[in-house]
């Protein structure tokens, strides 16, 4: 009986696995790859949406309604830097290059992704 649970258990895994690892390779089959990308930056109580180009090096402050988080473009790259939160775990996110990429600031209430500019 215990390895019959034991090979349900496995299948299972092996089932989850290879539909995790379909829905990944699908992911990206639909997108041109030649599209541009944007980062977006979404703050506040009322989710205001401020598009930033990833083509122009900047560094933006903006106040959402909390706290004034400092998003850095530069190379095509997006990245919250010298955040005022108390933790900076938005900061560790990275860089976002790649569509779909997210880093979040809690306290500020502000959501950094990657997505296409069209």
């Amino acid at each position: 009986m215990r390895d019959k649970k034991m090979l349900i258990n496995v299948l299972f895994a092996v089932v989850i696995l290879l539909a995790a690892g379909a829905l990944f390779l699908l992911r990206g089959a639909g997108r041109d790859p030649d599209t541009p990308l944007k980062a977006q930056l979404i703050y506040g109580d009322d989710s205001a949406v401020l598009d930033l180009p990833l083509d122009t090096d900047a560094v933006y402050d903006v106040d959402t309604g909390y706290l004034t988080v400092h998003v850095e473009v530069k190379d095509g790259a997006a990245r919250f830097i010298d955040s005022p939160c108390p933790d900076h775990i938005c900061e560790g996110y990275g860089w976002l290059t790649l569509e779909d990429q997210t880093a979040t600031c809690l306290p500020a209430r502000a959501v950094l992704t990657i997505a296409p500019a069209a």
